[in-house]
């Protein structure tokens, strides 16, 4: 009985901490967030909000591609969607976040 319970005390002493590793898990765990703050969560809030912004500005008469590389001039804006023209007479409605870029705004002059 006494060899089991000093082994086990033994084993529990082998795996004791050192002084001040709690301390450097909790720096290395705070230095990872931080990493991962800047190289991924930061730049990704900044262009959802140059999207957000660029959404915000289209309007009826600009040239925009869709996420799924669909050209077409918008002919209406709605609370969530526009309504865009694909080609002569044929218009469809797209969810606003689906729109990826502007190719030309209303009344800039054409790209050839």
């Amino acid at each position: 009985m006494t060899s089991v319970s000093e082994s086990l005390l033994f084993l529990a002493q082998a795996a004791a901490p050192a002084p001040g590793a709690g301390m450097m898990n909790l720096l290395f765990i705070g230095f990872m967030f931080a990493a991962m703050w800047f190289l991924i969560i930061a730049p990704q809030r900044k262009k959802q909000k140059e999207h957000a912004k660029m959404l915000a500005e289209l309007g009826t008469g600009d040239e925009i591609v869709t996420a799924g590389g669909i050209y077409g001039e918008i002919t209406s804006k709605k609370d969530d969607r526009f309504v865009v023209r694909i080609a002569e007479g044929v218009k469809v409605e797209i969810a606003k976040s689906f729109v990826q870029d502007v190719v030309r705004k209303d009344g800039a002059d054409k790209k050839n």
